[in-house]
């Protein structure tokens, strides 16, 4: 999974690279009963709410196409956190 994760994380930064967006994790994790797919995203200046909403628009079909694991999952795409 970890390297299924990594290769997700390049394609992304890929993507994203002319938005000058930046991959900061993407991590696969279980709480409870389901599974997480979350893109933590960053940008300087930081990220507003609008541009998430259309990175998840771009993320998506990425992960769609790389078909990182068989299980069900809930694709979280979030702005990294600013202290």
């Amino acid at each position: 999974m970890k390297e299924n994760l990594e290769k997700l994380k390049i394609k992304l930064q890929e993507e994203f690279k002319e938005d000058e967006i930046i991959v900061d994790e993407v991590s696969f994790r279980k709480e409870g009963k389901y599974n997480f797919l979350t893109v933590v995203l960053d940008k300087v200046g930081g990220i507003d709410l609008d541009t998430i909403v259309e990175a998840t628009h771009k993320v998506d079909p990425i992960v769609d196409q790389m078909n990182i694991t068989e299980e069900s999952y809930i694709l979280d795409v979030i702005s990294k956190e600013r202290g």
